[in-house]
């Protein structure tokens, strides 16, 4: 028993140091004897709640290896070892250590990387830093950096930090490479795998983009350039075109072109085309060769000369043709090219993806050809438009416009037949059999054109633009103005109008988005992606107080482009006001012939809710009035024409009506409203008229007429007065006068007695002024004024009313008015007599009192 237990314990220590093996292999050996020298049996277990990684042979007590162990999973793995010879069982817990093999990569972190940087960075700066991490443990852990391909990048890398750099002595140049590609590698210290050597590494790629800056000269396009002149040129004719670029294509600046030397007089250049036109005819021409030097010059956005670049420019004369020209690509002969291109360039940009050369093989005047883009001639323009012999096709952009995605995703052009026979070589019989008849979609069309041959060989080769989208539109409502017609009584959430905006962008682009704002949009919503306008859940709308709402809704994109379109609500009106009157009871006089009128005000918005009729219900006496339904204007019956055909209708003889009007308005329902008026009837027709009588008269039923025509008068002649007292200080003061200081002494008069009634006085100015005793103080040492002048009267105190018994039945008494005015004391003489009223005056005044009396007589009875 003894000895069983040593080999178990040599067993546990052995397993302590050696399990790094692969799944299935034999990683060690139990060995154990039994005293008695009886069979023993091996078994080894591990924890439920951990993984069974090994096994062990009961027999022979080798140990395999089931499940493959992971170190940074898993570093510690405790298993009980048992050996048994079937009656006696020694069990042990061991504690088996997973060394670590280098069996884990770097990783990189936070991929991918990009970053930018301008093309005027220093040598040796610091770009950018990347970092990797190894799981594993000791030298397989560490991890160095470095470049995969060292010789043909300009950076370097810091072996340990992962810092990239500008490598020394390296620039950077914008035209040459809008961006780099670096792949940097993580690498490992290295260790043991499986009794091997083994290295891992892992690679990531970091995207250096170079931004422009203005370094670089102007860059002339489709070099060489050769022109020809033709024995039969004509003075003014263009020779060839030069064109050039600023090299800063990012911010690139306006560009001047002149001849240096070369042209002896017979060339000149447009400064901004860069045109070259022969000045002379051919014969006047002495040399056969010309070699002209073309310069450009930058012009700055301040206006100031910046970069030049000087180009030669070759013209020939020759006469030669028998080879039309012909379009070659990076492999060849070449008739159709295709490329990508994003939608709306900006004008000037080249289509990079599309590189062609047209060559003619002839010599002289016979090689000179013209280069168009046929179709879509207005989007693209090529360069050169001439050339001699040889030229490089550059196409730019010219209308951005043009170039739409939305319109056409591929670029292309009806084909006319009149356009189809232009693009036809002369000598090509089979194709003019095959002209087609009618209008056909076709790409664009490279078309090379001998310019001064009679022959006229030509060379097409077709262009197929792919078009990319981008956020160019912005969203479009289906109308500018969207007019709603709800209901005042709709209640909160209604639905007023849906909007719709179209978007022709595609994908993300075009995708909108609703809002509206305003001044009137406060009691209204809208859905952000239906563009349903509904009002607010607590909105009350009242068509009385506002008829119209006018907002405005944004139709918006993911890229932040919008479209805005008007919206009027126009509120309906509903009938939920009747007409009111201005008092249910009113009292008016009517002038025989003359009608009288009655007005109800309806406080609905619109028609016909706001219309009135009017009606007479109910009459004492009846039939005597007609009202008309419209204006409300009461009409006497044209059978009644005088007070005694009243009079006879009435049962006491006099001449008051009361009416009872009703007031209904048009809408559905309808409301109506009563008022009673009473009407007095007078006769003005046996009475003369004078203004002041008209004036009394059309003012009887108008108070405030009368109160306003009296109120301007008396603020005339306050005005008046003003100005006049103003002009007299103003002279006096000039006139330096002083006025002597009088003063007026006023007697008491006796209390007199206290009449019922009183008649009309008469006053006597004679007598009332005879009354006031001037006084006056004696005169100032000083007084310049004259000491004769008459003394300033004051107003007389009006004589004492004397006492009337009164008579039985006598009227209440009055108290009447007095007025006079004073003037110096002259001598006494006969007064003269006051002018009395005029008649009409008297009747007037005395009919509306007989009328009052009888009114107050009326209510006193009552």
């Amino acid at each position: 028993m003894r000895a069983l237990v040593l080999c178990s314990l040599l067993c546990t220590l052995l397993l302590c140091f050696s399990v790094f093996s692969m799944e299935g292999s034999h990683v060690y050996t139990l060995n154990g004897t039994d005293p008695e020298g009886e069979p023993v049996s091996y078994h080894i277990s591990f924890d439920p709640s951990t993984r069974s990684v090994f096994s062990v042979d009961p027999n022979f007590g080798n140990i395999t290896l089931i499940e493959e162990l992971d170190r940074e999973r898993e570093d510690e793995i405790e298993a009980i070892i048992s050996i048994s010879d079937g009656l006696n069982l020694v069990a042990e817990k061991v504690v088996i250590l997973v060394t670590d093999v280098n069996d884990e990569a770097p990783r990189f972190l936070q991929e991918p990387y990009t970053v930018q940087i301008p093309e005027d960075t220093p040598a040796g700066s610091s770009i950018f830093e990347v970092r990797a991490v190894d799981e594993d443990t000791g030298s397989g852990g560490s991890v160095t950096y470095s470049l995969q391909n060292t010789l043909a990048t300009q950076f370097t890398v810091d072996r340990h930090s992962g810092v990239l750099h500008l490598r020394a002595g390296s620039t950077l140049d914008y035209e040459k490479a809008q961006a780099h590609f670096v792949t940097v590698v993580a690498q490992d210290g290295g260790g043991r795998l499986r009794g091997a050597a083994a290295v891992f590494s892992a690679t990531t790629t970091v995207t250096v983009s170079v931004e422009d800056v203005q370094d670089v000269g102007p860059v002339f396009v489709g070099t060489p350039f050769r022109g020809c002149v033709y024995e039969d040129t004509i003075p003014g004719s263009e020779v060839l075109t030069v064109v050039a670029m600023d090299g800063d294509r990012g911010k690139p600046n306006h560009l001047l072109y002149s001849l240096v030397n070369g042209s002896d007089g017979a060339f000149d250049i447009n400064v901004t085309s860069g045109a070259i036109v022969v000045t002379q005819s051919p014969a006047q021409l002495r040399r056969e060769v010309y070699e002209l030097h073309v310069q450009v010059t930058e012009v700055s956005a301040a206006g100031s000369p910046a970069a030049q670049a000087t180009v030669p420019v070759t013209i020939r004369l020759v006469d030669l043709n028998n080879h039309p020209p012909t379009f070659y690509g990076e492999s060849g002969p070449q008739t159709r090219f295709e490329l990508s291109l994003s939608e709306h360039p900006p004008p000037g940009e080249i289509l990079r993806g599309l590189k062609v050369t047209v060559k003619d093989l002839d010599q002289g005047a016979n090689a000179k050809f013209a280069l168009q883009l046929v179709g879509l001639e207005d989007a693209f323009r090529v360069v050169p438009q001439t050339a001699l012999k040889e030229a490089q096709v550059t196409v730019l952009a010219e209308n951005s416009a043009a170039i739409d995605f939305e319109k056409s995703r591929v670029l292309t052009f009806q084909l006319t037949p009149a356009m189809f026979r232009t693009l036809l070589p002369a000598a090509d019989a089979h194709h003019v059999q095959h002209m087609p008849t009618m209008f056909h979609t076709c790409p664009l069309v490279l078309l090379a054109t001998e310019v001064d041959t009679a022959e006229k060989f030509s060379a097409t080769a077709d262009v197929v633009v792919q078009l990319l989208d981008s956020n160019d539109n912005a969203p479009q409502f289906t109308s500018p103005h969207y007019v709603a017609r709800v209901p005042e009584d709709a209640p909160g959430g209604s639905t007023v109008v849906a909007v719709r905006a179209v978007d022709l962008d595609t994908g993300p682009w075009g995708a909108v988005t609703y809002s509206i704002y305003g001044p009137g949009a406060d009691l209204f919503q809208v859905h952000s992606s239906t563009g349903v306008i509904c009002t607010q859940p607590w909105a009350s709308l009242d068509a009385e107080a506002t008829a119209r709402y006018s907002f405005h809704v944004r139709a918006e994109d993911t890229g932040g482009r919008h479209g805005l379109a008007k919206v009027t609500v126009l509120l309906l009106d509903v009938n939920d006001h009747p007409p009111q009157f201005g008092q249910s009871i009113q009292e008016k006089t009517m002038v025989l012939g003359t009608p009288v009128r009655i007005k109800a005000t309806d406080l609905d918005a619109e028609a016909p809710n706001n219309l009135v009729d009017y009606s007479i219900t109910h009459a004492e006496p009846a039939s005597v009035f007609d009202i008309d339904a419209c204006t409300g204007e009461i009409r006497l019956k044209s059978s009644i024409r005088s007070l005694d055909a009243l009079r006879s209708i009435t049962h006491n003889g006099d001449c008051t009506w009361a009416l009872e009007v009703q007031a209904k308005d048009r809408g559905s329902p309808s409301f109506s409203t009563m008022a009673v008026l009473r009407i007095d009837i007078t006769d003005a027709e046996t009475l003369p008229r004078s203004p002041i009588d008209a004036f009394l008269m059309q003012t009887r039923d108008d108070p405030a007429k009368a109160v306003g025509v009296l109120a301007g008068a008396m603020a005339i002649t306050v005005a008046i007065t003003a100005l006049v007292s103003t002009a007299t200080f103003w002279r006096n003061k000039k006139s330096n006068k002083v006025l002597p200081v009088r003063r007026v002494l006023r007697r008491r008069p006796r209390p007199a007695p206290r009449a019922a009634h009183i008649k009309w006085l008469k006053c006597n100015r004679t007598k009332a002024a005879a009354k006031f005793v001037l006084k006056e103080d004696p005169p100032s040492e000083n007084c310049n004024g004259s000491l004769g002048s008459p003394p300033t009267p004051r107003a007389p105190v009006p004589p004492p009313l004397p006492r009337v018994a009164p008579g039985p039945g006598a009227a209440p008494w009055t108290v009447p008015t007095v007025s006079g005015s004073l003037t110096s004391l002259q001598p006494q003489g006969s007064p003269k007599p006051s002018a009395s009223g005029s008649p009409i005056q008297s009747a007037l005044v005395s009919e509306l009192r007989q009328q009052f009396e009888k009114h107050r007589a009326d209510k006193v009875h009552f």
